[in-house]
């Protein structure tokens, strides 16, 4: 009997396991086995390259812009949702009819499917018919190139991820905001304290847990982003909006160099594996945890 108590969490537990074992760490171990032959997908024979996959990799130039293309995006893009929402969510942590309102319309993009959002603002940013030259062009400014110039193109995927993730972030903030106790406020009222001292020595650290969760989700999204860039741009124009798991899809599903692609993908697992702990490992004794 002892022995059946002691064996029941296991049993309670196993159906998750194998779940997880088998959607999760079985195609794991499978990519880092198929990073190590070369094979296309097609002919059941596969040769043993090692490790000439990974060096071929870092060999080209084109894949190199790719990790680059990958960092300033994520960068860009978290760095902006962040600060936004933050400030969104410092507005909106009130009540009333109007704030839930707009907050109900921020939130609204979320829960929109990418390739949706996708498809609007790649008619929003038409170079001839787009919304936005419309827009600019009453404040006397120039048509952009928006998806089809090098120098836009980067920025205007940036931009869709910002208006999207907005929402997520600012509702997450207005619940981090809702959980300080007021009577710190009251404490700092009564110190005479102004409002961007209050922030600063408050606020911002009382949310140092929800931005902590925050940054390292979103730069997770960021990092493994598709979607926007399969319908957009396609990794044009000359590669500038090519990104890690766009690059894998191109290698692996249209030229069939499964080996090559999944050698990309062990690379895109050791990049968010690596900044999630040193996250951890680097900020996680700065976080106050209430």
């Amino acid at each position: 009997m002892a022995l059946l108590d002691r064996l029941r969490p296991y049993g309670m537990v196993l159906p998750a396991i194998i779940v997880f074992s088998l959607f999760f760490i079985y195609p794991i171990l499978y990519m880092i086995y198929l990073s190590m032959f070369d094979w296309n997908f097609i002919s059941p024979d596969k040769t043993f390259v090692g490790l000439q996959n990974f060096i071929d990799l870092f060999q080209d130039s084109e894949f190199v812009q790719v990790l680059r293309n990958s960092t300033i995006y994520t960068v860009l893009t978290v760095s902006l949702t962040i600060a936004i929402s933050l400030l969104f969510a410092l507005w909106l942590n009130r009540t009333g009819i109007f704030y839930g309102f707009v907050q109900g319309a921020i939130f609204s993009p979320h829960i929109i499917s990418l390739v949706s959002i996708s498809l609007l603002w790649s008619w929003l940013m038409d170079p001839e018919y787009g919304l936005l030259n419309w827009v600019i062009g009453l404040f006397g400014f120039g048509k952009l190139a928006w998806l089809s110039h090098p120098s836009t193109s980067l920025i205007s995927l940036v931009i869709v991820a910002v208006w999207k993730g907005i929402g997520f972030n600012t509702l997450v903030f207005i619940a981090g905001l809702q959980s300080i106790p007021n009577d710190i406020y009251e404490a700092a009222a009564l110190d005479k304290s102004k409002p961007w001292r209050t922030f600063a020595k408050l606020t911002f650290p009382m949310l140092s847990p929800t931005i902590f969760f925050l940054v390292i989700i979103n730069m997770i999204g960021s990092f493994q982003v598709f979607e926007t860039i399969a319908i957009m741009t396609q990794g044009g124009p000359v590669n500038s909006t090519n990104t890690l798991v766009y690059y894998i899809y191109q290698y692996g599903f249209r030229f069939f160099k499964i080996g090559y692609a999944s050698a990309a993908g062990v690379i895109l697992l050791f990049i968010v594996g690596l900044l999630t702990i040193l996250y951890f490992k680097l900020l996680a004794n700065r976080v106050h945890y209430r």
